[in-house]
């Protein structure tokens, strides 16, 4: 099997790992729309300006996702004042899904979404995405590990609140159906400490399991997403906010339009700075040379 997205197949052999010549860059848009497909396509427009390569949802089944008590409990939104509605009004049917993709084409970016159950994923089919995706809470669902692998799709399997074993049998269903994916290291936490990013763990998941990796961060600076890649993540996702002082609970744990195009503006560098490795006199430097030493 061929375990490598077309992106992460050129790669620059350097040491103490490779780079990846292109990391794909995701814009996790999720829930931050609030619901207004109108903030949902400022969102699109910012990835795109930003130069990400793909914006990404979320898409629920409501009633399989969450349980008739935690639906019927309170909370206090703009919405009403129980779970159902908050969750209710968060969650994106056919009509906006429709403008979400003739958005994307018309702007040229592409877009996918993280199915949470089975439902949602043979509803987002119809659209005939490039990925899927495995959020963290989802790792350990099996029937939808499987119903994921058996699309055969490059799929995207975040690790947050994940051990080991987890990961162990996400990838073994994988690997059992011949679907290419890539693991994203992820911590779980929204906002993240910067001294709970643990990167290491990229070179310790692509070590154990020999696959290629990325960084699924919910930090609020842009610099880990940026070491990400240096590290030799082939993938990068962010979430995304256009305030992050807006009501939702990823708002926090996202970057606004100057983080998300400082780190890909870093992110796409890595690669250029990088070189070949050779030491060699420019011919710049031979020109210099000559100005500057007087011997």
């Amino acid at each position: 099997m061929n375990n490598n997205f077309d992106f992460a197949t050129d790669m620059i052999q350097s040491e103490p790992w490779p780079i990846a010549r292109h990391c794909l860059t995701i814009a996790e848009i999720g829930i931050n729309h609030n619901g207004d497909i109108d903030i949902a396509k400022q969102l699109i427009d910012m990835a795109k300006t930003s130069d990400c390569d793909v914006v990404k949802f979320q898409k629920r089944t409501i009633d399989i996702v969450y349980t008739q008590e935690v639906l019927d409990s309170p909370r206090d939104s703009p919405w009403g004042t129980t779970q159902r509605e908050q969750k209710e009004g968060l969650e994106f049917g056919q009509d906006e899904y429709e403008e979400i993709d003739a958005y994307c084409k018309k702007v040229g970016i592409d877009w996918f979404a993280s199915a949470w159950d089975v439902p949602s994923l043979t509803f987002l089919r119809q659209y005939n995405l490039k990925y899927n995706k495995i959020a963290s809470p989802m790792l350990p669902h099996v029937p939808l590990l499987e119903a994921v692998a058996a699309e055969q799709k490059p799929a995207l399997i975040s690790t947050g609140m994940s051990t080991y074993e987890d990961i162990d049998t996400a990838v073994e269903i994988f690997r059992d159906r011949d679907c290419p994916f890539v693991l994203m290291h992820c911590v779980s936490e929204y906002p993240l400490a910067e001294n709970s990013v643990n990167l290491r763990s990229i070179v310790e998941l692509r070590r154990r399991y020999d696959c290629p990796v990325g960084y699924s961060g919910h930090e609020v600076t842009m610099i880990p997403g940026a070491l990400a890649a240096m590290m030799g993540a082939v993938v990068v996702e962010r979430h995304i906010s256009i305030d992050r002082s807006m009501y939702g609970s990823d708002q926090s744990a996202s970057l606004e339009r100057r983080g998300l195009e400082m780190m890909v503006d870093y992110i796409r560098t890595i690669p250029v700075v990088m070189g070949d490795g050779v030491k060699k006199v420019s011919d710049a430097e031979l020109t210099n040379a000559a100005k500057l030493r007087y011997w």
